[in-house]
């Protein structure tokens, strides 16, 4: 499950990431169930995810006008957006068990870390509470589709990432992922940097703003995102 290019890479429960405080500004939710200009879903193939279309109404804004930086007949398709933190739980203790079925041997602090590579912790390592990206509704996952709404080739789609693929194809700068993905993965960091968003390296689909791991790529002194989902517009 290690096969994946072993750079030296920040995880997004790594302490000087969780160490960061966080100040929430209010920023009030919007649901993209309300609006036709970003195109978004199916929902992801997790269980009670009944939220996923709910995103901070900066970011999403922000999406719409990094979605005016890509080239005619692209566009993009928000695959998931806020997630509960007991569905975070359930996806994290999922994960966690799979990794440690992989390596019988390893410590829990082994299994904690490589799950963290695709997924955030509600509990850190040290037994203190997280306030996972996803979960502040400033985080999301994306990828790019044409004007028919067809998936142009990313190298791995992200409801595939947890059974089919050990982080090779998921990391962003993934060498072994086709040409065409790897210039499609060009396009939509150009667009998503350019309006201020971060990428989380493991993942080429999971970008955020106002996060703790945005405050900390950015050198923000604070988030600006806790866990404060409301009714949204």
């Amino acid at each position: 499950m290690q096969t994946h290019n072993q750079q030296k890479i920040t995880f997004i429960a790594d302490p000087e990431v969780i160490a960061i405080p966080i100040q929430e500004n209010g920023d009030p939710f919007v649901d993209l169930k309300g609006q036709k200009q970003l195109v978004y879903g199916p929902s992801p193939e997790i269980p009670n995810n009944t939220d996923y279309t709910k995103i901070r109404k900066t970011v999403y804004e922000k999406i719409l006008k990094a979605q005016t930086l890509l080239p005619k007949g692209i566009r993009f398709c928000v695959y998931e957006a806020y997630r509960s933190l007991s569905l975070q739980k359930t996806l994290f203790d999922n994960r966690y068990r799979l990794i440690g079925d992989h390596y019988p041997t390893w410590t829990h602090e082994q299994i904690f870390e490589e799950t963290t590579r695709l997924i955030s912790p509600v509990v850190n390592l040290d037994g203190t509470k997280n306030i996972p990206p996803h979960s502040t509704g400033g985080a999301f996952d994306i990828y790019l589709i044409d004007d028919q709404e067809q998936l142009f080739d990313m190298g791995i789609h992200p409801k595939d990432c947890l059974e089919k693929d050990d982080g090779s194809l998921s990391q962003t700068d993934s060498t072994i992922i086709s040409p065409a993905a790897k210039a499609n993965r060009i396009i939509m960091n150009k667009a998503l940097e350019a309006v201020g968003f971060v990428n989380y390296p493991t993942e080429y689909w999971h970008w955020s703003y106002g996060d703790r791991y945005w405050a900390y790529q950015v050198g923000h002194p604070y988030a600006i995102y806790g866990n404060q989902i409301t009714s949204g517009n």
